[in-house]
């Protein structure tokens, strides 16, 4: 029976990790960091993939002050080619034995841009470049019993339409939240998709969603300082005051890669007040989070735009 139904789940509830190997994307600060101190504090070797060497240095030093193992991999998610070299890297590294994969980095509600080969920034980034980084580690992942992809979407899935015949914003008018949205629902859409195709193929991946919502982390502060606007940078720390701490924040994506009660393709967020704070607990999601076609379709045009070979195929 899963724990939220007789009490509160806690990183005190996370098995042992050890000889596990995660990679965490987004490592160096906010919930992909927690992420990776629980995991190493727990026992596993954590490879922290960090866009900034400077940030991931010191986000580094965090970790191993845990007692724990870990180690940077230098990772652009705007750019498909330091995709295929963070992989390739990482497969590398561990002899193609990863046992847990935390799609977490991400930027929200940014102006209007395009990463390293032309994609709109936050759908290039928060989605085609984490599911090329999927695709690509699947080999490692294939190999270790019970491996588990996570992907953390948001609460703002529910405002985002995929436009699939303009995903780049490059006729349509461009909204920032509307593109982040799209991202989001994107990111919930490959992470069940994932985890049908798995199963279907017989391949022992689990995939999985998670969100932490109203989370005092640095992704509203990056959106006021990408946006040049002091008001709105004061807005974000004003809102933060109301936002739950980042260790509670991480507690639904921790669950999901750790948790023995993880149902397949499930979708995981806070339990308090709409979903916007508390501890771990199934998430509702809306139909278009569900819709089959439009899963098909994304995994294909996903395929399409990065020339990476979706796996399982």
């Amino acid at each position: 029976m899963p724990k939220w139904n007789t009490r509160k789940w806690d990183t005190a509830d996370i098995p042992d990790q050890g000889g596990r190997t995660a990679l965490v994307t987004g490592a160096n600060s906010g919930l992909g960091l927690r992420t990776a101190q629980v995991l190493a504090e727990k026992g596993a070797h954590v490879l922290l993939a960090c866009r900034s060497a400077e940030r991931g240095r010191r986000a580094l030093e965090q970790v191993l002050a845990t007692g724990g193992r870990a180690e940077v991999v230098p990772l652009d998610l705007a750019d498909l080619a330091s995709v295929r070299a963070a992989a390739a890297r990482v497969r590398e590294r561990t002899g193609d034995a990863l046992d847990v994969l935390v799609n977490n980095a991400g930027v929200m509600a940014v102006p209007k841009g395009r990463t390293a080969d032309g994609f709109e920034t936050q759908f290039g980034t928060n989605h085609l470049g984490h599911a090329a980084l999927t695709w690509l580690l699947m080999p490692a992942l294939r190999t270790r019993p019970g491996a588990r992809v996570v992907t953390v979407s948001s609460l703002l899935h529910r405002i985002g339409r995929v436009d699939l015949a303009d995903p780049n914003y490059e006729a349509r008018r461009y909204s920032a939240w509307a593109a982040y949205g799209q991202s989001k629902l994107a990111n919930l859409l490959f992470a069940r998709e994932l985890d049908r195709r798995a199963r279907a193929a017989g391949v022992d991946v689990t995939s999985v969603a998670a969100h932490p919502d109203a989370t005092a982390t640095e992704l509203s502060a990056n959106m006021a300082r990408a946006r040049g606007n002091p008001l709105l940078g004061l807005g974000t720390k004003i809102s933060d005051l109301f936002s739950q701490p980042v260790a509670l924040g991480a507690l639904p994506q921790l669950y999901a890669a750790t948790s023995p009660d993880v149902e397949p393709g499930g979708y995981y967020g806070p339990d308090g007040f709409r979903e916007t704070r508390g501890h771990p607990a199934p998430a509702r999601s809306t139909p278009a989070s569900r819709d089959q076609l439009a899963a098909n379709r994304l995994w294909d045009l996903t395929a399409e735009l990065t020339g990476v070979a979706p796996d399982p195929s």
